[in-house]
């Protein structure tokens, strides 16, 4: 019998064919996300040199073929690589983003409210007490008259001043 016919344990402990087959896609889907990394973040990585070089190397390729060459190549390199730091980075990246589209919600969300009732601007005052009074309720007061004018008439600036300023003052907590 050949080895891969002989019943045992070596046959019970290796992975399947399909198993390696995922965990290599896993490994080159890590490294799509590693190369759509800004590159100083990469650069602060503890990657070996020969990724490192793969990584600067997709970069700098252009052809669609060559990409998903290098592509293949990146995620062979990440086999024997540690790749704890590089999931950690590219989740460190999306939780960034995440985190900016909630806030940017959040001010859409404050701007909406402040316009439409004056109870709003006390619940922002009390969230933000770093926040200038006199000039939110200015800005406000702005708004709702750009909102009250004709369509054709609003100039959409008050709206925009007051979205800024709603911004700052939950960067500044």
């Amino acid at each position: 019998m050949s080895p891969v016919d002989a019943p045992g344990e070596d046959a019970a402990e290796r992975p399947s064919k399909t198993q390696r087959k995922k965990a290599s896609h896993e490994l080159q889907d890590l490294g799509e996300a590693l190369v759509a990394l800004p590159e100083d973040r990469v650069d602060a990585l503890p990657l070996p040199e020969p990724l490192a070089d793969a990584v600067r190397e997709y970069r700098r390729t252009r052809s669609h073929e060559g990409r998903r060459r290098q592509m293949q190549y990146i995620g062979r390199l990440m086999r024997g690589t540690d790749t704890t730091p590089i999931r950690q980075a590219v989740l460190d990246m999306q939780l960034g983003r995440a985190k900016d589209s909630l806030a940017l919600h959040q001010a859409e969300r404050w701007r909406a409210e402040l316009i439409a009732s004056d109870d709003a601007l006390t619940g922002f005052l009390r969230e933000h007490p770093a926040a200038d009074a006199q000039q939110l309720r200015t800005l406000v007061r702005n708004a709702r008259k750009d909102a009250a004018a004709a369509p054709e008439q609003r100039s959409g600036r008050a709206f925009r001043e007051l979205f800024q300023f709603i911004k700052q003052a939950s960067l500044h907590e």
